[in-house]
């Protein structure tokens, strides 16, 4: 099981929102490429960055900070946020970009995620995020009737490499993740789910690491690493057992 730590990306500085609140950002580093190289050095395999400004605004916003990040650490890296047409996606997999996550284009162009899957074969992951268990696009800002089980279910069969499934109620709230909301989805399909939302310790990883089986493939993690509750290398050896 991997664990990501998180690089939300607003204004070119690496934050944390609150509940998905852009007005609640709490800023960790002003140089999103700085905390790259720290997670790097701490061991940490991939990376997961988002681009909140680009969520909100359709585009990318924070292009200047994914590509410093890129050019400073090796580390394989996804990116969701803002991403919604071929041409941007293809240009930040040209970039280096390992795999781009796709959620408001699910709901409001699936055929896009569909073509996207079939041309970029093992880079295209499905960003789910769900509030109330109904899904949310454009940032959060929108709540779908759309349940996120129902949304995975639809594209079971498009090919995407994995799905990041967050709940965003317990996003950056530090109250422990939604362990069985998150198994549910991931029993419900047969594409690889990585968790996020609310891991706020090692006990929160531990917990997902013992339904692994289930096909939890990994666990995000971003409040905690900055503010010391999750140690990274502690939570690195756990997983490793």
């Amino acid at each position: 099981m991997i664990l990501f730590p998180a690089i939300d990306l607003k204004d070119g500085k690496a934050v944390r929102l609150l509940r998905g609140e852009m007005d609640s950002a709490t800023v960790f580093n002003e140089s999103p490429a700085d905390q790259a190289r720290a997670f790097a050095g701490q061991g940490f395999e991939w990376l997961h960055l988002v681009d909140l400004n680009g969520a909100f605004e359709g585009r990318p916003v924070n292009a200047a900070a994914v590509e410093a990040i890129l050019a400073a650490v090796d580390l394989p890296v996804q990116l969701g946020g803002g991403i919604r047409d071929l041409a941007t996606i293809e240009r930040w997999l040209d970039l280096g970009v390992r795999r781009v996550i796709l959620g408001t284009v699910a709901v409001k162009n699936p055929d896009l995620v569909r073509d996207a899957c079939r041309r970029f074969p093992g880079q295209v992951v499905l960003g789910i995020d769900a509030r109330g268990g109904r899904v949310a696009v454009e940032g959060w800002a929108e709540v779908s009737e759309i349940t996120a089980t129902e949304l995975a279910q639809r594209f079971e069969d498009a090919g995407a490499a994995a799905i990041v499934y967050t709940d965003i109620d317990r996003d950056g709230a530090l109250q422990g993740a939604n362990v069985a909301a998150t198994r549910a989805l991931a029993e419900a399909v047969a594409t690889p789910v990585i968790a996020s939302g609310g891991v706020a310790s090692l006990d929160d990883i531990a917990a997902f690491h013992a339904i692994a089986d289930s096909g939890i493939e990994g666990v995000i993690s971003g409040r905690a690493l900055y503010d010391g509750r999750i140690d990274p290398a502690s939570a690195l050896a756990l997983l490793a057992a």
